[in-house]
């Protein structure tokens, strides 16, 4: 853990670890317990959030005290890779160029001017209802 100290001013990078009794969890350089300690917070905290970087503060510089007032968060970068989006309903990946999805032989490929290819050795399509094809012309074998 580090040196302990009786005092602690200014901020401190520490770990959020969890939740214990519904109250945040911490560990920080200079931890004057071998063990998480819980903590206080400005920020609201979720079990996703588990295990990154928070920022710390201490009520009257007592390191038995600590306040999360923030989490560190990086720079926003420009994603050169699929984003995946959920909200518990739906998923939604996201991609610039193209989008391909693969098992085995079977081939789904999606590209950003609206083509999609389907490709497999066996392809069937069911519908309990009407099944359409339509396009500005369609080609069968």
């Amino acid at each position: 853990m580090g040196k302990v100290r009786d005092r602690i001013e200014g901020v401190v990078i520490g770990q959020f670890l969890g939740f214990d009794d519904g109250g945040p969890l911490v560990v920080f350089p200079g931890n004057p317990q071998e063990k998480a300690l819980p903590a206080r917070s400005l920020a609201e905290l979720s079990s996703d959030m588990i295990g990154q970087e928070v920022a710390l503060l201490f009520e009257d510089c007592d390191p038995q005290k600590p306040l999360i007032v923030g989490r560190i968060v990086e720079p926003a970068k420009k994603s050169s890779g699929a984003q995946v989006f959920r909200d518990g309903e739906r998923v939604r990946i996201h991609a610039e160029e193209r989008l391909e999805l693969r098992c085995g032989k079977a081939t789904i490929l999606m590209e950003a001017d609206g083509r999609i290819t389907i490709r497999g050795t066996y392809v069937a399509s069911h519908a309990s209802a009407t099944n359409r094809m339509r396009g500005g012309s369609i080609s069968l074998n």
